[in-house]
């Protein structure tokens, strides 16, 4: 994790901003973004310059040409060792007629017609600082954070991330890290799985992933796995160029070199080329309400007929995902208890032709500030045979912060018990009561009632006997203190005569 002083420095980036006139949170983020991803051009040039002269080759694609650009300036002018020392004024000119013309329209030329997901992502980048001053500021406090850990850069990029503080557009909102963490832990992935989350927003799931990932044993010494994690392992899709940009940028400073972060409606555009391609699906999908049908893809309306995106996007997941792949996905509660057909034919499909693994209820504050919806986390596994004996339950009471809109860190948490008992819930787990806070129900009993898979409908509650006086007790115990009343009024009239 970043230090305080770390986190100071990047407070102050953020009060510059505000106070620069940029108050959105995501348009600081993006300003940011461009800043880190310059300073990160930079040092690959430098890192490939070094290695060139360790080995007598030149650099092969250079970033920054040795010549000009079409407006004549150096494309050594560009490099953030070189032009954080301009003056104030010049440095404005160059962002805005040149470096953000190079990263729009001449960085995929520049690197050989490679085209990276980052400089991808640049191709529509705009510049919206708005006066040399606070871009003078901002340089400058960039370059004074040290940034040279492979973690720090990741963590300093995800502690900007948690400045976000309003809810996006179309439901969407940020997933706690510590719930992301839970997801990742409890689905455990695996060097050579193919990892996607389907509405990416800022990749947190896939960082996740990755930084589990690389604490593998044979990462840093099996060149094939690295590479495969470097180019083809996480797969992330949104259809907000804005999200595409920060999410890119967060894999990057989380040390991913090149992850497959595209642009794609997840639930217009079909599927044909992503069916059964991935491992594992991680996702918290937006929930925002419903779809006209012609907007929809048709191979997924061939799965379960409807306009609710978050059925859309449970339909989607099971398309995705190989023949034994898993996926672990946030739900809103309406999708476990839904009455609609739409509802009962989803949790069929799952519980009959596929393995659903578990149900994680979470409280309903785990959102808050952003929202107050009660959410559950499925695990399931694709099969296309069915495989369900039973699903495991789990009842969160606590995440470890308050469920009020503060959200203050509390001593105790459920989550490393929801751990713990995952990994027992084919054994131990099935000795639980259904009064316990975990347990497992049967599929015969979950079909039995129209595969309902609501935490509160299998769980068993106890109730403490407790004895009440008899009413005649009660009765003679409100005339004795109404008595008393009225001579306190009585006494007190008394003294005042």
């Amino acid at each position: 994790m970043i230090n305080g002083t770390v986190r100071a420095q990047v407070d102050k980036v953020w009060d510059t901003f505000w106070t620069g006139g940029i108050s959105n949170p995501l348009e600081v983020i993006e300003q940011i973004t461009y800043l880190l991803f310059l300073k990160r051009l930079d040092e690959a040039q430098t890192s490939a310059e070094n290695r060139a002269n360790r080995t007598g080759k030149q650099v092969s694609n250079p970033i920054f040409p040795a010549d000009t650009d079409p407006r004549g300036r150096s494309y050594g002018d560009l490099r953030w060792s070189k032009f954080k020392d301009f003056s104030r004024e010049e440095k404005f000119i160059l962002f805005s007629e040149h470096i953000f013309p190079f990263l729009r329209d001449e960085l995929t030329q520049q690197s050989n017609g490679e085209d990276s997901t980052y400089s991808h992502h640049m191709k529509d980048a705009r510049f919206t600082i708005p006066n040399s001053s606070v871009l003078e500021r901002v340089i400058d406090i960039i370059d004074g954070i040290d940034m040279t850990g492979r973690d720090t850069k990741g963590d300093l990029y995800e502690y900007m991330l948690s400045k976000i503080a309003s809810a996006g557009t179309n439901g969407q909102f940020r997933t706690p890290r510590h719930i992301i963490d839970l997801m990742v832990q409890m689905t455990d992935p695996q060097p050579m799985e193919v990892i996607c989350d389907p509405a990416s927003g800022t990749c947190g799931f896939l960082v996740r992933a990755a930084e589990h990932l690389w604490d593998s044993p044979d990462m840093l010494t099996d060149q094939k796995q690295l590479n495969f994690y470097h180019y083809e392992q996480f797969h992330g899709y949104d259809f907000d160029n804005t999200m595409l940009r920060i999410g890119s940028m967060n894999m990057l400073l989380h040390g991913v070199e090149n992850p497959v972060i595209t642009y794609r409606d997840s639930l217009a555009d079909l599927h044909s080329t992503e069916e059964e391609k991935y491992n594992l699906i991680l996702a918290n999908p937006p929930f925002a309400g419903s779809l006209d049908y012609e907007n929809v893809a048709k191979d997924l309306l061939s799965l379960v007929k409807t306009k609710k995106t978050e059925l859309l996007f449970l339909a989607l997941f099971i398309r995705l995902l190989k023949p034994g792949g898993r996926a672990a996905v946030i739900v809103p509660d309406g999708v476990l208890f839904g009455s609609s057909k739409a509802h009962k034919d989803l949790r069929k499909l799952l519980v009959e032709q596929h393995k659903l693994d578990a149900v994680v209820k979470l409280p309903s504050g785990v959102f808050k500030p952003y929202a107050g919806v009660s959410t559950a986390i499925l695990f399931f596994t694709k099969t296309n045979s069915g495989g369900t004996d039973n699903v495991w339950f789990y009842d969160v009471k606590s995440d470890g912060f308050s469920l009020d809109d503060k959200r203050t860190p509390l001593a105790s948490s459920d989550l490393t018990d929801v751990l713990e008992r995952y990994k027992t819930r084919t054994t131990t787990e099935a000795e639980r009561a259904r009064t316990d806070q975990s347990f497992l129900v049967t599929k015969s009993e979950i079909a039995e009632n129209g595969y309902d898979l609501s935490l509160n409908r299998y769980k068993e509650v106890e109730y403490d006997e407790v004895e009440h006086k008899a009413p005649a007790e009660i009765i003679a115990e409100l005339e004795l203190l109404e008595k008393e009343i009225v001579d306190g009024m009585a006494e007190l009239k008394d003294l005042l005569r």
